[in-house]
């Protein structure tokens, strides 16, 4: 066997060295000398090599090996260089108050160089030198998605999942499945809203009228509910991730495309600032970047109306709830990346995201006396199989509890959207770090009402058992002795939307957190 490894590395070794000479080749020999590969260093990030071989990219221990060649970085003056690329929303002020933060959390000091109104770089130092370069470039979703993929960025800045093109790119590239593993962290919500003036009598708008009116399919507002006058659309600029969500997300499932003529904006405070003054006008926009206009609530046909409130975020009760979240490649990133991206996930993060104006996802608690209008609107509208026992257990069972704003909803299935795998860590951590010593967690499922009941009832079930076994799994150090945690399930007794729509259901399909 001892013969066999030999023969192996040499093999590699007579191949790697075939390879044309540049000043990024390397050789790395293991310390007893045993093994040697060479080939062309890709990166060095304080503790592994990442070196292009003919077998392609192979990782190494920094600690095990020696390097010698013109590519060998020199160790004593090693900087780490962390380049973050993507959505402006994210780029021009929450990620650089996360970067002060961290560096302010390490002792270090922070300086910023722009380069241009899109890049700029911070240099993290200490009192002798410089410890890490983070190199943060503003644009698009799309081209935080490209550069990640073609290896130009460390962590994409994005508002929204890849599309499918973009999954069939990373994985022709070789830079594997942007679906699979922990490669989305979501770091702030915010929410997609539509925006109108103070002196327009709507108050609520459907997901099916939002996108009629805002791509141009429907003229007047008379068309939707509204008074005889033209609708003035008012959009993001083409290219923003805010538009393609809205395309993904509504736009796409009702199929209408957008129209021309409507006024496309560079910045969301200039959108928002002219549909504030214009009566006959309708927006885009974001929660975070209402200006004096009106967010409108998103209704239902059954009768339900959602507000994009900090709690109806929180719990993705909004059904057009807005992920800031952070993309990383396959490969291993610099220590003090991922120190930032945990620290991103940190709480003392909240007030970072809070100040830069968009939401945290701390836990929140919300008492049952307070849900008085929820639970009356929701059982009104409990399906036809649903009976006064079922209604009568499920409120026995919650009256003594609060809900945390900690939900986990689903693609169909029993699959975790990407907010609710963040909060499957999130609460992980309360749990490990004993959050909940001594207390009872209610793991409650829920289902839409679309097929018979009984199914739907052990599928809720089903989802809840889902997310008792991920948040052990995420929770290895917690001591699960100190405190309850247990699931029951409810189907279709305790709507939130209607399910007469796809968001409806994906709404309803939901396992809540309660605790007493």
């Amino acid at each position: 066997m001892h013969f066999l490894r030999r023969s192996l590395w040499a093999a590699i070794w007579i191949c790697a060295s075939a390879m044309t000479a540049s000043a990024n080749d390397v050789k790395l020999t293991s310390r007893d000398g045993a093994i040697q590969i060479e080939g062309t260093l890709l990166t060095y990030d304080g503790e592994f090599y990442r070196v292009e071989t003919i077998y392609g990219p192979l990782t190494l221990d920094g600690q095990g090996v020696t390097c010698d060649g013109p590519g060998c970085p020199d160790l004593n003056a090693f900087v780490a260089n962390i380049r973050l690329s993507g959505a402006d929303r994210m780029a021009d002020v929450l990620i650089p108050a996360m970067i002060q933060a961290f560096a302010m959390r390490k002792g270090l000091s922070v300086t910023r160089e722009v380069t241009n109104d899109r890049q700029s770089t911070f240099e993290l130092k200490d009192s002798e030198r410089v410890q890490a370069r983070f190199e943060l470039s503003s644009g698009t979703t799309a081209e935080g998605y490209a550069d990640l993929i073609a290896e130009e960025a460390d962590i994409a800045l994005v508002l929204r999942e890849p599309r499918s093109a973009e999954i069939a790119m990373a994985r022709s590239a070789a830079s594997g499945d942007l679906l699979k593993g922990r490669r989305a962290r979501v770091v702030a919500l915010d929410g997609v809203v539509a925006i109108t003036a103070p002196g327009l009598q709507l108050r609520s708008i459907s997901l099916e009228q939002m996108a009629a009116a805002l791509s141009g399919s429907v003229k007047r507002w008379s068309d939707i509910g509204g008074a005889d006058i033209p609708i003035i659309r008012h959009l993001p600029k083409p290219e923003s991730g805010l538009l393609e969500t809205f395309e993904d997300r509504v736009l796409r499932p009702n199929a209408v495309p957008i129209a021309e003529g409507a006024t496309h904006h560079e910045f969301l405070e200039d959108l928002a600032d002219a549909v504030a003054g214009d009566t006959f006008a309708i927006g885009l926009t974001t929660l975070s970047e209402i200006g004096n206009a009106i967010p409108l609530q998103v209704a239902g046909s059954c009768g339900f109306e959602t507000n994009a409130t900090l709690s109806a975020l929180r719990s993705e009760d909004y059904p057009l709830t807005l992920p800031l979240m952070l993309y990383t490649p396959a490969r291993r990133l610099p220590l003090i990346a991922r120190e930032f991206l945990d620290f991103t996930q940190d709480p003392a993060a909240d007030l970072v995201i809070r100040r830069a104006g968009f939401v945290d996802q701390a836990i929140t608690k919300t008492r049952f006396d307070d849900q008085g209008d929820r639970l009356a609107h929701a059982i009104s509208q409990a399906g036809l199989e649903v009976t006064l026992d079922n209604l009568q257990a499920m409120v026995e069972a919650l009256r003594d509890r609060d809900r945390l704003s900690t939900t986990f909803r689903f693609t169909g299935g029993t699959r975790l959207d990407v907010q609710s795998q963040e909060n499957i860590i999130r609460l992980a951590r309360a749990i490990e770090t004993g959050a909940f010593n001594d207390q009872d967690l209610l793991l409650a499922g829920f289902s839409d009402g679309d097929g018979p009941a009984e199914p739907n009832l052990i599928l809720s079930l089903k989802r809840a058992k889902t997310v008792l076994r991920l948040l052990k799994e995420a929770a290895p150090d917690a001591d699960f002795k100190r405190l309850k945690l247990r699931t029951d399930a409810f189907g279709e007794a305790l709507p939130m939307a209607c399910d007469d729509t796809d968001w409806g259901r994906a709404i309803n399909r939901r396992v809540e957190v309660w605790v007493k």
